[in-house]
């Protein structure tokens, strides 16, 4: 039913396949548009877009924890599960 496509990278230019598993497997989610981006331009995509985290210790139990903001000298930061306590609270 399916069969392999040479599709052509909007970001780079480069020809890639758009095998015909990968076409059944976006069938079988739903999904209805062929991907424009190659492999890597897509990976390289994913990548780009992740934010950026910061080594901060948490205000109330003193670990180390990631925050995915600059941490501000004498604002109150809290690890995850200091966190989710407060909120609780």
């Amino acid at each position: 039913m399916f069969e392999d496509q040479t599709l052509v990278c909007e970001d780079c230019g480069k020809e890639f396949v758009f095998s015909a598993g990968e076409q059944e497997f976006y069938s079988q989610k739903g999904l209805v548009n062929t991907p424009k981006r190659c492999p890597e331009c897509r990976k390289a995509r994913r990548q780009k877009s992740r934010r950026k985290m910061y080594d901060a210790v948490c205000s109330q139990c003193g670990a180390q924890t990631k925050v995915p903001f600059k941490p501000s000298e004498g604002k109150e930061i809290f690890c995850k599960e200091c966190f989710l306590k407060r909120q609780e609270a």
